[in-house]
């Protein structure tokens, strides 16, 4: 639950320019209102490049600014609080009473102690693998970063927290699963910020298939459209003094049939033809991303082979064990049953006793 509160709060903001920011506009004469025409309040739209260089520019406040402040503070606040609290016993000096209890003093470390630590490292791994087409340095910031990180932890869990109690746990429990999502989902955002969030799909149509000579000659003309202004309603007019402008067209970033055409306005073949390519480039990347995904998994097994053959081994000298025990416990059960004496019940000479118990064996494998 924590996750998912987080996942909404930090990539709320980062998947919102990616894939709606300037995807619901409308068009000159027919804009798209947040709360209907009524309201006055269009959808916003991106700036002239697009989209991408936001969410890059948003990316690199978040890892390196925002990660950078993160570490500062985990660094001053447990710095302060023990340095507050210490100000309580400034009249004792610190000679007369032990270590031990100097180390009390410190902040405890809690059961979420490290519930917070993966928190942080989940939430960085979701930023570099779910937005890192649009910020391939995103990994390099990472780096640098958990450097600097592993350092102030250490600091802070070795000189300002008690001394935590050990215990024993065979993983890093659902955090595994959960960034098993990230990394599944990461390959659709990722393919989906590759299609329509950059421009990479549309300049690709329009050299294999609208261009004259084969390259990227009148690309900016081919990927505007026409407006009439006369058109336009009067309650959106940009100036009071339109009238007396020679300009009679208005050019915005569509592929919409011109005006006076059979269907005006509406979405013209290379709108669709662009289109149809961004969903066969994301099933395609997605199919092989996960192919080579597997592959790699099969190619490097989780398990080295020489720990499994260990494996194998210590299990088979526990089976052998317990079988030798339990032959040897049948053997003074049988022997037993054969020496009998009158009027005495059973016992069983020092000879005949077991040298080893179960508990012995379990232990001794």
């Amino acid at each position: 639950k924590m996750f998912l509160f987080q996942f909404v709060n930090y990539y709320s903001s980062c998947f919102y320019v990616a894939f709606f920011k300037g995807k619901f506009v409308g068009y000159p004469g027919d804009y798209s209102y947040m709360f209907g025409k009524w309201s006055k309040l269009r959808n916003e739209e991106c700036d002239p490049g697009g989209c991408l260089i936001e969410l890059t520019t948003q990316l690199v406040i978040v890892m390196a600014g925002k990660q950078l402040w993160g570490n500062i503070q985990e660094a001053l606040l447990p710095l302060l609080r023990n340095w507050w609290s210490s100000r309580k016993g400034r009249h004792n000096p610190e000679n007369q009473y032990s270590r031990w209890e100097q180390d009390y003093v410190l902040l405890n470390f809690t059961q979420l102690g490290l519930f917070y630590e993966y928190l942080e490292m989940v939430i960085q791994f979701g930023f570099i693998t779910l937005f890192v087409a649009s910020f391939p340095l995103a990994p390099l910031l990472a780096l640098f970063n958990n450097i600097l990180e592993i350092r102030v932890d250490a600091w802070k869990f070795t000189t300002q927290f008690r001394r935590p109690v050990a215990s024993k746990a065979r993983n890093i429990g659902a955090w595994k699963e959960i960034l098993n999502a990230v990394a599944i989902l990461s390959v659709v955002t990722n393919a989906f910020i590759m299609a329509f969030t950059s421009d990479m799909i549309p300049r690709m149509v329009y050299l294999y298939a609208y261009s004259q000579d084969s390259s990227m000659k009148g690309y900016i003309n081919n990927s505007l459209s026409v407006y009439n202004i006369s058109q336009i309603p009067k309650t959106n007019m940009p100036e009071e003094n339109w009238d007396y402008n020679s300009t009679n067209t208005c050019r915005y970033r569509d592929y919409r049939y011109p005006p006076g055409h059979m269907k005006e306005y509406e979405h013209n073949m290379q709108f669709w033809h662009i289109l149809a390519a961004k969903m066969a480039f994301i099933i395609i990347m997605e199919h092989v991303v996960f192919v080579v995904k597997f592959f790699v998994a099969w190619l490097i097994p989780d398990v080295p082979s020489d720990v499994k053959a260990r494996v194998k081994r210590e299990r088979f000298l526990i089976q052998e064990y317990l079988h030798n025990y339990e032959v040897e416990r049948l053997k003074l059960q049988l022997s037993a049953s054969f020496i009998t004496e009158p009027h005495s019940e059973t016992t069983l000479t020092p000879d005949m006793t077991l040298t080893w118990d179960k508990h012995d064996v379990l232990s001794e494998c």
